[in-house]
């Protein structure tokens, strides 16, 4: 969620305020920054945080709902993220959501030290990984993980039965070893 104070900044910054970009590019950043990596990777994080910021910087003149910043600016991290891994053909085939909704879900989320993982593993898929990230590392609801996604809200929940499935799995299988 954007912070009522970013949206002050969104205002400012859309009527020239340099100081108040500067300000605002300098607070999403980190976020950018580990979210992309939680998709991609370390190792190419930085690069595609930077190319976000300067399309945040581009296109912050055309934000019409200031509040909305943050889901705003983590969809298009989204987007520079998924068409890197489609470059890089490292994006595993996807599911079919027939398939996905089957899954059944858990009692109980994750623990944070368990989400934390999240990045680490390399079981997940990455379209699970920016569900599970947004929705329990950005406290994003699942209608805001599907506007910044650009996808459609059954199937964030898809991705999310699915993600913890294989989390959960992972989990259990690393703890009985």
């Amino acid at each position: 969620m954007t912070r009522p104070d970013e949206a002050i900044w969104v205002l400012r910054a859309q009527c020239g305020d340099r100081e108040a970009l500067e300000r605002l590019l300098l607070d999403v950043q980190p976020v950018l920054r580990r979210y992309v990596a939680s998709l991609v990777g370390p190792a190419d994080a930085e690069d595609l945080a930077q190319e976000a910021l300067l399309q945040i910087y581009r296109k912050l003149a055309w934000l019409r709902a200031p509040e909305l910043f943050r889901p705003w600016a983590l969809r298009i991290a989204n987007r520079l993220a998924f068409r890197h891994l489609k470059r890089k053909r490292r994006l595993p085939r996807e599911v079919g959501e027939q398939a996905l909704d089957t899954i059944p879900a858990a009692a109980e989320p994750p623990t944070a030290s368990e989400l934390a993982a999240i990045p680490a593993i390399a079981g997940v898929s990455p379209a699970s990984r920016a569900v599970l990230n947004l929705h329990f590392q950005h406290d994003l609801t699942l209608a805001e993980v599907a506007v910044v996604l650009d996808i459609p809200l059954g199937t964030v929940r898809s991705r999310l039965a699915y993600g913890l499935a294989v989390l959960r799995r992972l989990l259990q299988e690393k703890r009985s070893t």
